[in-house]
């Protein structure tokens, strides 16, 4: 038997870069460098521990919708030890929001053909995390999401969600959507061996012709979410020094009780 597993990934802004809107309040993904979102690291992982617990044939294919740069988040994934990618690329898609990424990201999905989709839990520049669930609505297939451990076994995918009062072991027949946690195991870092070896693996670039969709579905024009304005966040006001010369305690707590800490 063969198991085919697509992981969706995205190229995100880096958060310890100057993160700022467009004119068009997209973001702006010019003057900060991009990478692999890290919440889908962890997806990639939990494939690739799939694969080496599988006795069956296992094919990843990681999934990107981006601009030319989003490769780079495919060349990790490749070098981590993903077997081929596929990157979706259209200017038309500029602007479009989770609804219209969860259609093309579908309809990639489809043509490229799964058994089994895995997703983060959020991306970590819209943190939405609402694709995985629009994905299974797409494709017509059950989803099991926000899983701390997932293992597949004789056509059913099993999991483990960690809730705030209880753990759930849930469980689906394939072909399924899931999504994991950033508790579900700590990603692999790239051997130099799995670097040189992505540079050769293969990267399919389709665009929306390829998928069967019209420009008019998808772009900031036909979003069904959109930011109206933004404001940056003000810049950092000095603190209150409190001097100690006996009284320190009390002025401390005189502070804090004005402002209704304690």
């Amino acid at each position: 038997m063969s198991l085919r597993i697509v992981v969706t990934v995205k190229y995100v802004p880096d958060a310890t870069g100057d993160r700022h809107f467009a004119d068009d309040l997209t973001v702006d993904r010019d003057d900060v460098d991009g990478l692999l979102s890290e919440l889908d690291e962890y997806a990639v992982e939990q494939a690739l521990q799939i694969s080496e617990n599988s006795d069956d044939d296992v094919e990843i294919t990681v999934l990107t919708v981006g601009p030319e740069d989003a490769k780079d988040a495919l060349r990790k994934a490749l070098s981590m030890g993903a077997d081929k990618a596929i990157h979706v690329e259209d200017d038309d898609l500029h602007g479009t929001d989770a609804i219209g990424t969860s259609l093309v990201l579908a309809k990639a999905i489809e043509k490229a053909g799964y058994d089994l989709v895995v997703s983060g839990m959020a991306s970590t520049d819209g943190t939405m995390g609402v694709v995985p669930a629009l994905l299974a609505e797409r494709l017509g297939v059950p989803q099991v999401t926000l899983l701390s451990e997932v293992s597949v076994e004789d056509g059913t995918v099993k999991g483990r969600r960690d809730g705030d009062s209880a753990t759930e072991q849930l469980e689906a027949s394939l072909p399924a959507v899931v999504s994991v946690t950033d508790q579900s195991g700590e990603a692999r870092y790239p051997s130099f061996k799995g670097i040189m070896a992505a540079k050769k693996k293969p990267v399919q670039s389709w665009d929306l012709s390829d998928l069967d969709i019209d420009e008019d579905e998808v772009g900031l024009e036909n979003a069904y979410t959109t930011v109206d304005s933004a404001t940056e966040r003000p810049a950092r006001t000095a603190g209150t020094i409190v001097k100690d010369e006996g009284e320190g305690g009390k002025q401390l707590a005189a502070f804090l009780a004005e402002r209704k800490f304690v």
